[in-house]
């Protein structure tokens, strides 16, 4: 490392740069994409713009490799490295998904115990099932009002650690879906002194680096590695996502477990907008997220006071398992109008043509960002007190929480790959699942390979089906019959 670092220039955008430079060369494309700069196929030129199309190219000198990067891709990731405040910054193409993946990957092996909450995304599960980690669950706390998983209490994350010394990382959501912090310092702190790894999961929490007032980010709590979702709150095209890392990581390895998984043709329709995400973020980030947290207060006033509804925030805190809350989220519940939040969900697209981010067994998220507007929240306010004039009804059939917990029999590797057999949904109590059943959005599997299935697990899956969740990840699309240990 340089005594006297130098300061990086956040003006430069040099994949963005490189590509303007590239289109005033009219190179004669034989080489990948067949395409050819969108003479190929005319119908998807004139769909995406031309503009677009040809910039879709392949890796060459001129432009760097995403797999080796020596030059643009290089700059582009130390300068992304400098504005997160970490010590590597990875560009990924693969969304988060990836960057939860490596993470996992870079850190544990076939046989490692992993410290995490059991309300992750599937992706991080996923992982497991891909090296044979096995999941230490430190079971979230649960609001009884809003029936929604917080974060992680500091004495259950140092009880989980006294209990597995052996245990190489703990992994932290900052913050959850809807917007809860854990005490991830603290978290920090107790799985360094441990000799274990702290990978946090920030798939919504992009802004934390750059807005005043925020919750602490992962790089400034000292994680050695956070999964950034910068095309959810940062403003780059869906799919593109940042790997951070921190100074006891080696970036080499991490590059190496990257490129187990992810493309060798890189987007760089995806690497150029976080390039130029990144620079917005880091010359005007401060000012953005004021906005967006000024627009959220304004939201969460407004819904309140239609009545039935709660949009929750700060008041929240208590210190542990609700640390701090992420201010851009506009989180509410819905049951209290006799409503479960996919219902809301469903009303607001279908009759309203508002779309928001989901809704679930008790509540709803509308993803407030960089594009919003004022007036598109005041419709949004407006629909709601709408839906609880014309929709409202006794809401005492409801399903009162959204996380179960779960008895782990069997890691999720040895339950993915066992031998197995189908039954009828009805037909599966007591046996052990060996796939995935979740909503998506969130992701938050409800049943994930390994886990025992219960008589609740079976009627919340029957209840978020006939209020009309999205249900994936069984090979029965129908989720009428499930996988199960044979």
């Amino acid at each position: 490392m340089n005594e006297f670092p130098v300061q990086l220039d956040q003006s430069r955008a040099p994949i963005y740069e490189a590509l303007q430079t590239f289109r005033q060369m009219r190179v004669v494309p034989f080489d990948v994409p067949g395409h050819k700069h969108g003479r190929g196929n005319p119908e998807m030129t004139a769909f995406l713009g031309e503009k677009c199309v040809t910039i879709d190219v392949n890796s060459m000198k001129p432009l760097d490799n995403l797999c080796h990067p020596v030059s643009v891709i290089k700059e582009a990731e130390e300068l992304a490295a400098d504005a997160f405040g970490a010590a590597h910054a990875f560009l990924m193409v693969g969304g988060t998904t990836s960057s939860v993946q490596t993470m996992v990957l870079a850190t544990c092996k076939r046989g490692d115990k992993i410290i995490l909450p059991r309300n992750v995304h599937r992706s991080v599960i996923n992982a497991l099932v891909l090296c044979g980690a096995v999941p230490v669950y430190v079971n979230p706390e649960v609001d009884d009002r809003l029936g929604i998983s917080l974060g992680m209490r500091r004495d259950q994350v140092f009880k989980a650690i006294r209990e597995n010394p052996d245990a190489v990382a703990v992994l932290v959501n900052n913050p959850t879906y809807y917007g809860i912090c854990s005490d991830l310092k603290s978290i920090v702190r107790m799985a360094h002194d441990a000799g274990m790894y702290c990978l946090a999961d920030e798939a919504h929490g992009t802004h934390f680096y750059f807005g005043a007032g925020m919750p602490t980010s992962a790089m400034e709590a000292g994680a050695d590695m956070a999964a950034v979702s910068m095309h959810k709150s940062g403003g780059s095209l869906t799919q593109s996502s940042f790997l951070l890392t921190g100074p006891r990581m080696n970036p080499g390895h991490v590059r190496q477990i990257i490129n187990l998984t992810q493309t060798t043709s890189g987007s760089y329709l995806l690497m150029s907008s976080l390039d130029i995400s990144r620079r917005m973020l880091a010359l005007h980030g401060r000012e953005i997220f004021a906005k967006v947290t000024t627009m959220a207060d304004y939201a969460r006033e407004e819904v309140n006071a239609i009545g039935g509804y709660y949009a929750f925030g700060k008041e929240l805190v208590n210190g542990d398992s609700i640390f701090d809350f992420d201010p851009t989220k506009l989180s509410i519940h819905t049951r209290d109008i006799g409503l479960a939040g996919i219902e809301v969900y469903d009303i607001l697209r279908d009759e309203y043509d508002i779309q928001i981010e989901f809704g679930d067994i008790g509540n709803i998220l509308a993803y407030l960002s960089i594009g919003d507007r004022t007036q598109e929240l005041e419709r949004l306010v407006s629909a709601l007190a709408e839906i609880r004039r014309r929709y409202q009804r006794d809401g005492s059939g409801l399903l009162d929480t959204e996380y179960l917990d779960p008895e782990v029999v069997a890691t999720p590797q040895e339950a993915f790959y066992a031998p197995k057999k189908s039954l009828p949904l009805d037909e599966t109590e007591g046996c052990v699942c060996s796939e995935f059943v979740m909503c998506y959005p969130p992701g938050i599997p409800i049943l994930a390979p390994g886990e025992r299935i219960t008589r609740d697990i079976l009627d919340y899956i029957k209840f978020a089906k006939e209020k009309g969740c999205s249900m994936t990840g069984p090979e029965d699309p129908d989720i009428l019959r499930l996988n199960v240990l044979a």
